[in-house]
């Protein structure tokens, strides 16, 4: 049976919630997913001193969103764009289960402080938000008894829980055009305020002049007047 044949995703408008879908897998899919998990973790744990439940929470919502959308995880081409909504350990479990990366410019770090992530499917321009439940934390417990405390029954509990019991699926649209979020390769000009190169499209225009967002006043830092730099020798003491 081909991996295709396996896929048995009822998809369930909820009453409660029109914004979200509920995506149930059918058991030969989650024994699937559950392989797949399995897998990734242990090669993530090769690389991080241990495990934490961010980091599974990562993990399962790449899988998830593949299972959706139906792409092969992890991804080897740019099929899909990552639109991560925070950094650290959940952000490592995406990467791990997706492939996609900051790198490769597959995926995207936006500061909101969630543990969520948009999921864009580049071929048929399908956007997916997923993000886990708000009482995951206490119905970890249910899938984990034996933990001994909270942390554990979470790491040990969104390992075991169905992945729509643990995450929300919003359909969203994207509030940019996805072409132009991608660019195109060797797009460049020069600002005309410092003289730096700008790529992939980002320069603001203004007043018929190219300039890069710190020059157009949207930048996140701001010259030091009196800045007096090391000696080149100091940074290697």
């Amino acid at each position: 049976m081909s991996e295709q044949d396996l896929m048995q995703i009822a998809r369930i408008t909820t009453p409660n919630n029109p914004m979200e879908d509920v995506f149930q897998l059918g058991d030969r899919d989650q024994e699937l997913e559950k392989s797949v998990l399995d897998k990734v973790l242990a090669d993530l744990q090769k690389i991080r001193t241990r495990l934490c439940p961010r980091q599974v929470l990562g993990v399962r919502m790449g899988i998830y969103a593949g299972r959706i959308l139906n792409l092969q995880m992890p991804q080897t081409d740019k099929g899909l764009i990552v639109f991560m909504e925070t950094d650290g350990c959940a952000l490592d479990g995406v990467t791990a289960s997706t492939g996609c990366r900051a790198g490769r410019r597959t995926l995207r770090v936006m500061d909101y402080g969630k543990v969520a992530a948009t999921f864009v499917d580049t071929y048929n321009n399908a956007a997916l938000r997923i993000a886990p439940r708000i009482n995951v934390r206490g119905a970890a417990w249910e899938y984990a008894p034996e933990a001994s405390n909270r942390w554990e029954a979470q790491l040990r509990g969104y390992q075991a829980m169905p992945s729509h019991e643990l995450f929300t699926v919003q359909p969203v649209s994207l509030m940019r055009d996805l072409e132009k979020i991608i660019s195109q390769p060797g797009l460049c000009v020069i600002c005309a305020g410092c003289g730096e190169e700008i790529m992939n499209g980002r320069e603001i225009h203004r007043d018929g002049e190219n300039l890069c967002r710190t020059c157009s006043g949207e930048g996140y830092y701001f010259l030091e007047q009196d800045f007096s730099p090391l000696p080149i020798e100091s940074l290697w003491e």
